[in-house]
């Protein structure tokens, strides 16, 4: 048997016999929507969901801040979810953490430290979260939360008395519903408080101060951010922030705050993204490292935070966006929508994006980024073929392009944009000039960096372009599935089929094109699957063949190109 130490989360739903009794199907519904929102809160702090029985979850985390931030995470969500049903629908939590040793078998775990995590459990109010004292003392100044001390108990089936606390937190039986949100400027906005040195050694200001002023300098990049100056934020060094206070003076949507300390050789960054408005953690991440070369640390954490808080902004804003009816949307709301929308690849999405960029535009005709994004919907429909007029279509992506570089061309994304739609038209030589410029007004952008990584696939280059893809993938942990396709061909370009295959597995689903690439990595292993995957493509899509693949490949190299078909034969497509 393995042991080792863990912070176990266990929740159960309050009331869940009356909620059965009055409507066992709507309970049953909602129980498997809400077990699935707990599991991606749980996942995104590097939790696993260990058991689920019943109305029980069970998750173990290796730190117990995750997994108190994850409790919250919760709770806020569920809270949110519960005012849109009906009072006698609502489905509150309770939630107990506790910080213990647990025996491993295989996937499962036991012992006194999962007992205990749900005896805590039940002295919790629904809605609420309850810790116990180990967990208390791990998380107390690391977290900003206050703690009422229930005191002593006495457990069931527990040896020793355990001090238990109550985490401060609205419940979801007594939250109202949110307020809707005020009408939002068209770029997304941030302030970037200056980061708590908590060495205490004066001489680590430097850092703390530099990681702050490396953050907003790479921040500002990003043009579709309004970012608060320096001099503004550094009002408020040393200072306790209310960032409700914050938000509301300032104007924002979205504040960054963060601390360093230092032990011995090692330095620890903590950062975290909070909405303004209802002061909740959209986002938070530590950072530890070891200090031999202080500066570089410095470069690798901003990269990494960079990298990050707009895919974190942006889906948070998604979310609302998503809530909204089309009609209410700000330009740039729109342009979120209609990117969702656009990354589905499906005909009737990328119509109902085409209609929401062309609002945006409307909103705002001077909106570069919309303009450009108009282009991309334009471009999938010409590459896929779902437009009776290609030639017109074509020419609606050059002038959409010219309109977006005529308003900014200093927008990192108008440049993407513009090499992608290159490498489609198989105009490699632009595709290369306009990622030169892309990557250079914005090398921590992920979708950028993974451009680079599938252009140099494209062009022969594949062992070049998986170092770029990985690189992606660090700098967002919550990149889009697509990567793993990009990555994918990448591995197969460069002849590593079981690589590809693993990296192609990672998709939850795929088109015919994707299924034939899965086929070929298998004929050339000499796999007997290579024929299932060809039949899945051929029941995906009837009547594909090798000429309807090859106008979705841009191999700038014949020697690739015949590599591929050769594979794809192989397999069993049909010429």
């Amino acid at each position: 048997m393995q042991r080792r130490l863990a912070a176990i989360l266990s929740a159960d739903v309050a009331g869940y016999s009356r909620l059965m009794g009055d409507d066992e199907l709507a309970t049953v519904r909602t129980l498997s929507e809400y077990r699935g929102a707990i599991a991606e809160k749980v996942a995104a702090r590097r939790g696993r969901v260990v058991d689920s029985p019943g109305d029980n979850i069970l998750a173990e985390f290796g730190s117990a801040v995750d997994a108190v931030e994850t409790a919250m995470a919760m709770q806020a969500d569920l809270a949110e979810r519960n005012a849109k049903l009906p009072e006698n629908r609502r489905m509150a939590f309770r939630i107990g953490v506790n910080l213990g040793e647990v025996v491993v078998e295989g996937e499962r775990i036991y012992g006194d430290g999962i007992n205990i995590a749900a005896r805590v459990e039940a002295l919790s109010l629904a809605g609420g979260i309850c810790v116990s004292a180990k967990v208390h003392d791990e998380v107390r100044g690391k977290l900003d939360l206050a703690f009422e001390d229930l005191g002593e108990h006495t457990l069931k089936n527990i040896a020793a008395s355990v001090r238990v606390y109550r985490v401060a937190v609205e419940t979801a039986a007594g939250a109202a519903a949110k307020p809707q949100a005020s009408a939002r400027q068209a770029k997304p906005s941030i302030i970037v408080l200056p980061f708590t040195n908590m060495s205490g050694a004066a001489d680590q200001d430097f850092f703390a101060d530099g990681l702050t002023e490396d953050i907003l300098t790479d921040l500002s990049r990003f043009r579709d951010l309004f970012v608060i100056s320096r001099n503004t934020s550094f009002k408020y060094k040393g200072q306790a922030v209310d960032v409700k206070k914050v938000a509301r003076e300032l104007g924002v949507q979205y504040v960054v705050e963060g601390s360093v300390r230092r032990a011995g050789n090692r330095v620890r960054v903590t950062v975290q993204l909070i909405e303004g408005e209802s002061d909740h953690h959209v986002w938070a991440e530590r950072y530890d490292r070891d200090l031999e070369d202080i500066f570089a640390i410095q470069d690798e954490i901003t990269s990494s935070i960079v990298a990050t808080l707009p895919g974190r902004m942006e889906a948070a804003a998604r979310d609302r966006a998503e809530r909204k009816p089309p009609a209410s949307m700000a330009a740039y709301e729109c342009v979120l929508e209609a990117k969702l929308l656009h990354h589905r690849s499906n005909k009737s999405d990328n119509a109902r994006a085409l209609g929401l960029i062309e609002r945006a535009i409307e909103l705002d005709p001077k909106y570069a980024h919309a303009h450009a994004w108009n282009a991309c919907i334009l471009g999938q429909q010409w590459g896929y073929g779902w437009c009776e007029d290609r030639e017109g279509t074509q020419n609606r992506v050059v002038r959409a392009l010219e309109v977006a570089l005529g308003l900014d061309d200093n927008d990192s994304d108008v440049h993407r944009i513009l090499a992608a739609v290159g490498l489609l038209q198989n105009d490699f030589e632009k595709a290369a000039y306009h990622q030169r410029r892309a990557l250079t007004l914005n090398p921590n952008d992920d979708l950028i960096v993974v451009q680079q990584g599938e252009l140099l696939t494209w062009c022969g280059q594949a062992a070049e372009g998986i170092d770029w893809i990985r690189k992606a993938m660090r700098l967002n942990p919550y990149h889009p599935l697509r990567f793993w396709s990009h990555l994918g061909r990448a591995y197969f370009v460069a002849r590593r089929y079981a690589d590809a295959l693993e990296a192609l597995g990672h998709l939850s689903a795929t088109d015919a094109p994707t299924q034939t690439l899965i086929a070929s990595c298998h004929a050339q292993l000499g796999n007997t699957a290579a024929a299932t995957h060809i039949k899945e493509a051929l029941k995906r899509e009837p009547g594909f063949n090798w000429t309807a693949c090859l106008a979705t490949l841009h191999y700038r190299d014949e020697s690739d190109l015949a590599h591929h078909r050769e594979a794809a034969l192989k397999a069993g497509l049909p010429a």
